[in-house]
Formats: structure tokens, C-alpha cells, sequence
């Protein structure tokens, strides 16, 4: 088998560039007081209105314990209220507050600049098959990735 040097590998590009994201993410983030999934959050709450915290949790791709700890952090900053559900006593909508939306907005006037940066990187016609690259690598990567059983907790190939 031919060796592939690790520079050539996609995974370790796409890595690099994840990790990069992320950097400068948490970097802008930090400035307003916030992590990633706190921004995205506020983010998921600005576009889609109350949700509850499992909803949240699908949302921002993180488990509903870790999500639970996220939205009591936003409540005591003041960021979210959380009220019951009127359908379901037992399940909280979180909802953003007026400090919440001032806090997006001033923290998303950063991080898009990045995007816009990135955007400006390339002409329209690299841009739209750099976007197009991208979903495909993103549904290969999700087509690979074992599922786990519910049943026996072993991992499937389909």
C-alpha cells in the first residue's frame, strides 16, 4: 500500500481549518464573555424564537446535560429567560432577552467579518464550488461515521 504523506490527507486539512474556525471563534467570543455554544445558542434563539432545552441541544450538537449547564449560565447573565412550556408544564422554553440580543448582535458584527473575509477570498464562481466541495465532504463524513446500536450499544456500518 502507498504511503500518503500526512500533509496530502484531507481529514488533517479539514482538521486544521476546524481548528483555526474555532480559534478565532473563541477568540471574538471571549471578548463578549462567551463561549461557542453560548453564541450559538443565542444564535439558534435570534433565528427560531423559544425552544426548549433538548431542542437546544439537538440544535447546537451537544448533549441536553451539557446544554442544561449552558442555559443556566445565559440565565444568570441575564441573556435568556426560561418559562414552562404552555403545552408541557415540565419543559422550560428558554427565550432571549433584550441584553441577549444586544449581546449577538454586537458579538455577530465580529465574527461575520470573518465570513465576509473568507467570501471576499474567492471569486463567486470558486466560492460556489468551494461551498458545493464542502457539503459533499460534509455528507461522505456523516455517511462514514458508525452509528451506535440502542440495542446490544456495539456499532453499526449501515
Amino acid at each position: 500500500m502507498a504511503e500518503i504523506p500526512v500533509e496530502e490527507y484531507l481529514c488533517t486539512r479539514i482538521r486544521r481549518t476546524e481548528q483555526a474556525l474555532m480559534g478565532h471563534h473563541e477568540a471574538v467570543l471571549r471578548r463578549h464573555g462567551l463561549t461557542m455554544t453560548q453564541y450559538t445558542v443565542l444564535l439558534v434563539l435570534a433565528r427560531e424564537g423559544g425552544m426548549s432545552g433538548a431542542q437546544l441541544a439537538r440544535a447546537c450538537g451537544v448533549t441536553q446535560q451539557t446544554m442544561a449547564t449552558v442555559l443556566t449560565g445565559l440565565q444568570n447573565k441575564n441573556l435568556i429567560t426560561r418559562e414552562p412550556s404552555p403545552v408541557h408544564a415540565k419543559v422550560m422554553i428558554a427565550n432571549q432577552t433584550a441584553a441577549g440580543r444586544e449581546l449577538l448582535d454586537r458579538a455577530y458584527q465580529e465574527v461575520i467579518v470573518l465570513e465576509r473575509a473568507l467570501t471576499d477570498a474567492f471569486t463567486p464562481a470558486e466560492h460556489a464550488a468551494f461551498c458545493e466541495l464542502l457539503e459533499r465532504a460534509t455528507a461522505i463524513l456523516i455517511e462514514q461515521t458508525p452509528r451506535s446500536s440502542s440495542a446490544s450499544g456495539t456499532k453499526s456500518a449501515t
